[in-house]
């Protein structure tokens, strides 16, 4: 190389480097070539760097390097050294250098740019700071929730799932557990119960694992024939399902809220009456075995999520004045209407509902009683005249108009006969003239309406 000239020196390294730089004898770039537009344009954004003195280029911390540089540069590529050069574009823009010099006098610097390894290092960096950043926020939580479960007074068990064996217990557990207690980790979590509350622990366990979620059970524990009630969540650790058991002590007079909630879902299951619980839209969220019975269904799950509309007597209406009443006043009592299975059974009910705070999305709840055998079974089917107008208004909805209006013409008609009667001393010849009837007609009515005795038959036949 020291026998080309300058400008065959300065295309051949062009061609190979980043940049090359043409510096005379006393350090002032002659000439240049860049192999990208955006790295000259960075390089130049102070101002052209030709005719400028390569050590005023570059920032001052860089200047002892560039002096080295063409200090040490000879026939052979001197040592390389990394210098900046400032930039109003952002940051610095790094390059490293190495030198030779050409027999003629003039120095040639060849350069890689290095903001692509600068910018792979910074996020190296910002990598490296976030895991960090991480591990000391998943420390602290570690310690913030060990410090918890060891000071926790209520008694907490983590177990496995498949081995059911306990992996970790707290010094309340081992408290409770007795002399049991410091065996307790690895110990088979049904061992520390009496034989006889084992099986309902199992169902717990199961109720979790398949669920998720399950009610607590009450059980004794071996060692002291002491009653503490069990509930169980499940999660996941490190691709492992495990248990989280808690154990409850009742309380004294032997009425913990547990207890009281066991008791509330027992009678929620065995109650006459059927027994709803829906959102504010009126869909199922929960229903006891007798309104199963009443809707003609075979599990709980073909209710869930259906609008309970869907089984009331007149769709559209009656859930709408429920579910309106709940959300004004909060309570519905002895609404009156029919329940349709899904078989084609109807029953006539009574539907007293609540509406029941659930955080922002209240829930109602329907009790729902049949009231047929209750009912006359003749005012159902409409074969005979009610005897009041309040009996009157409970058909609305059941029977057609033309029907309603024939029945209230039959009430009133009723009526007026036997305020006649009432008046005249139960005389059927002044009843009969105070109506504008005949005497024969007035004892066709009596007769109709059940209110004629034998002389009044006699009479009418004559």
């Amino acid at each position: 190389m020291g026998d080309l000239d300058v400008e065959a020196a300065a295309t051949l390294v062009a061609a190979a480097a980043d940049i090359a730089l043409v510096v005379n004898v006393h350090g002032v770039i002659r000439d240049m070539a860049c192999q990208s537009e955006d790295l000259q344009s960075a390089l130049e954004s102070h101002g052209p760097l030709l005719g400028q003195t390569f050590a005023d280029t570059v920032t001052t911390e860089s200047r002892a390097k560039v002096e080295a540089l063409l200090r040490d540069a000879g026939d052979a590529e001197s040592q390389r050294r990394q210098v900046n050069h400032p930039s109003n574009r952002g940051a610095d823009v790094p390059i490293l250098y190495s030198a030779i010099r050409l027999r003629s006098g003039p120095l040639v610097a060849v350069g890689r740019d290095l903001r692509p390894m600068a910018e792979l290092q910074q996020r190296l960096v910002e990598a490296q700071q976030s895991m960090e950043r991480d591990y000391t926020r998943l420390r602290h939580a570690e310690t913030r929730y060990r410090l918890l479960f060891q000071m926790s007074p209520e008694p907490v068990l983590i177990v496995d799932t498949a081995s059911q064996r306990v992996v970790e217990a707290n010094p309340a557990a081992a408290q409770t557990f007795g002399e049991a207690g410091r065996r307790v980790i690895g110990r088979p979590l049904l061992e520390a119960f009496e034989a006889d509350t084992v099986p309902a622990v199992q169902a717990l366990l199961a109720g979790v694992r398949s669920a998720g979620r399950s009610d607590s059970t009450r059980a004794r524990l071996v060692d002291s024939s002491r009653a503490v009630f069990v509930s169980a969540s499940l999660f996941r650790q490190e691709n492992a399902s495990l248990f989280l058991v808690r154990l409850s002590q009742p309380e004294r007079d032997g009425s913990s809220a547990s207890e009281g909630k066991a008791k509330l879902l027992r009678f929620f299951e065995r109650a006459p009456d059927g027994i709803v619980v829906t959102d504010r839209d009126g869909h199922v969220l929960a229903a006891n075995p007798a309104f199963l019975d009443l809707a003609q269904l075979a599990s709980e799950e073909q209710a869930r999520g259906e609008s309970l509309e869907r089984w009331l007597g007149r769709s559209g209406v009656d859930l709408n004045v429920l579910v309106a009443n709940l959300r004004q006043i909060g309570t519905v009592r002895l609404f009156a209407t029919t329940l349709r299975g899904e078989l084609g059974a109807q029953a006539d009910v009574e539907i007293s509902a609540a509406a029941v705070a659930n955080g922002t999305d209240p829930c109602y709840g329907f009790t729902i009683r049949n009231v047929g055998r209750r009912l006359p079974t003749d005012m159902r089917a409409g074969r005979e005249m009610p005897r009041s107008v309040d009996q009157l208004t409970e058909l609305v909805g059941r029977v057609s108009l033309k029907e309603l209006v024939r029945e209230a013409t039959d009430v009133v008609e009723r009526l007026c006969i036997e305020a006649a009667l009432e008046l005249t001393g139960n005389n059927r010849a002044s009843a009969a003239e105070m109506l504008g009837l005949s005497r024969q007609s007035l004892y066709v009515k009596l007769r109709r309406y059940g209110l004629a005795d034998a002389a009044d038959v006699g009479e009418a036949e004559e």
